[in-house]
């Protein structure tokens, strides 16, 4: 367009959050086109999408990979040529090859061409993230026009610190803030969002929209969200959490800048709701996205396992969830009828399966070996291996996904048994302590999340969530045996995971100090068993794996 045009007093950009996958080239290019008819149906000018949508996000190594760039360079060359339509123009991730190395960029695209390449600035090297590892940085950007807007496009981490992106934006002119983002939901992560958007519209005096990638990618959830605040601070609409959307927005031009109309402001779950939905989310992608036709878990009738089947029930349906209770001679009645509940609630598929026989076959093989010496973990363990071998056989001979049961709190201190019920393909509570699984069972009897495919009603029986949890290998074991109450745990490990907390200022808060150095100890005692975890849904600031990265040989302790 010639800039003797006159310039629009109005504009219409579409927001879209949508749900690519990591390494589908050219399923995300369809994904984008798609959303760009979607645009063009509301009479958009112009199509927002998030960060790194033709790879999906976060696509780690497999940037360093030339064919890998060429087919994502390719993709979004086909999707400029379609913007010779005259429709929407879009705004869209990718990784590139730039004459320095690889980017995280952006294209704007418009009239059957690229108008401009944006190289993200700021890589983010924490947590979850290790862009640096992969990417070079770019240089400062300035605003690039588009049918005579000049709109400033920071990608994601750009707009989290303080290198002053928003700003040099805002001083070279432009008018609009667009932000492309692969932001991965944790408890709490949307008024953080805010906080950091209102903190970039205050200093560039400018709108910023903050367009977020929704769904499931390993162990990470993108939990879309997107909003927009306007310059004089006010939101101007918010989109649905853990929901692909698409939303029409509409932009007028005063003597004051621009300004987006207010829109629909959707309401975000808080708590358990918000928590529960992100573990379905994850859960669901991951076998739908690794080709899982269904799944198969044990359900032994404890709080750990019923949540986990109520999760799989709710992101998958009943017909693609198998359970199956593996009896010894420690299971209670009180088990039995638990577990046989739970899966008839659920309506899923329920087999029992004892594991006598088996149990009884390892004893006698290693009885010489083994004779002289007291019984104790070694047989305990016996039964939760047996388990693990029935239930992978299931997987092997019917292509159902392990699903492993694990909490937060047993993962932090190893009450957990390698090849046993550590078995599994993916764990959706593994970033849930103790007391986070009861609330959110608790939670889930009373309601039904949206986009569930489970039913109403008390799915987790009542007695699961009431009874003393045991992991039922010995006469009348439970596991405040040999653990502190769960409450007291559950702390504990929060302080010195989550927080990173010295022994003493744990000792403040009230705690025994044996109790805390005995946790200590088994915390960083475990960590080669958590190396070998199945992965889950990442929902605390600090999970296991992508954010922790302790060593295994590890000697130190505090005090």
């Amino acid at each position: 367009m010639s800039d003797t045009v006159q310039r629009p007093e109005t504009l219409r950009i579409a927001v879209a959050q949508f749900n690519p996958t990591v390494g589908d080239v050219v399923g995300n290019l369809s994904l984008a086109r798609a959303a760009r008819a979607k645009a063009a149906a509301l009479g958009a000018d112009l199509l927002l999408l998030s960060e790194l949508f033709i790879s999906g996000y976060p696509p780690e190594d497999l940037v360093l990979k030339p064919a890998f760039l060429q087919a994502c360079k390719a993709a979004v060359d086909e999707l400029a040529a379609d913007t010779a339509d005259g429709g929407p123009g879009v705004i869209i991730g990718f990784p590139r090859q730039g004459d320095k190395g690889r980017h995280n960029s952006v294209a704007i695209i418009d009239g059957g061409k690229i108008l401009g390449l944006r190289d993200k600035i700021d890589l983010p090297n924490y947590g979850e993230f290790d862009e640096k590892r992969v990417f070079v940085e770019g240089d400062m950007p300035g605003p690039v026009s588009f049918r005579g807007v000049r709109l400033g496009v920071p990608i994601c981490e750009e707009i989290w610190n303080d290198l002053g992106v928003c700003e040099t934006l805002a001083e070279s002119g432009a008018e609009i803030l667009l932000v492309p983002n692969g932001s991965p939901y944790y408890h709490g992560k949307l008024q953080v969002r805010y906080q950091v958007v209102l903190r970039q519209v205050i200093e560039s005096g400018l709108p910023l929209v903050f367009a977020n990638q929704v769904g499931g990618q390993d162990e990470l959830v993108f939990d879309g969200a997107s909003f927009c605040f306007n310059a004089d601070k006010t939101l101007a609409f918010q989109m649905p959490q853990f929901e692909e959307s698409i939303v029409l927005t509409t932009w007028t031009r005063d003597a004051d800048g621009w300004s987006c109309a207010a829109g629909k402001v959707s309401d975000i779950p808080e708590g358990e709701e918000a928590d529960y939905r992100a573990c379905m989310l994850g859960f669901r992608d991951y076998v739908n996205k690794n080709g899982f036709k269904s799944v198969v878990l044990g359900l032994s009738g404890g709080i750990d396992s019923a949540i986990c089947a109520a999760m799989a029930v709710d992101a998958l349906g009943h017909e693609r969830v198998r359970t199956i209770m593996l009896p010894y001679r420690y299971t209670s009645e009180e088990s039995f009828k638990d577990a046989a509940d739970c899966a008839k609630a659920l309506g899923c598929h329920y087999d029992i399966v004892p594991i006598s026989e088996p149990v009884e076959g390892f004893l006698s093989s290693l009885a010489d070996m083994f004779e002289g010496t007291e019984s104790g973990i070694t047989e305990e363990n016996l039964q939760s291996r047996t388990r693990g071998t029935i239930l992978m056989a299931v997987s092997n001979k019917f292509g159902s996904m392990v699903v492993t049961t694990g909490n937060k709190s047993e993962m932090s201190v190893g009450y957990a048994t390698l090849y046993g019920d550590m078995n599994g393909g993916f764990n959706p509570i593994k970033d849930l302590y103790k007391m986070q699984v009861y609330a959110l069972s608790a939670w889930r009897n009373g309601h039904v999340p949206v986009g569930a495919l489970g039913p109403a009603g008390e799915v987790i029986p009542a007695n699961i969530i009431s009874k003393a949890p045991s992991a039922e290998l010995r006469p009348d074991q439970k596991d405040q045996d040999s653990l502190p109450p769960y409450p007291v745990l559950d702390d504990i490990l929060e302080c010195l995971v989550e927080k990173e907390m010295s022994v003493d200022e744990i000792l403040a808060r009230g705690h025994d100090i044996a109790t805390v150095h005995r946790i200590e100890h088994l915390l960083y005692l475990a960590e080669y068993k958590r190396r070998q975890s199945a992965p889950g849904v990442k929902i605390t600031k600090k999970n296991f794996g992508r954010d922790r990265r302790y060593p295994i040989t590890n000697r130190f302790r505090d005090r």
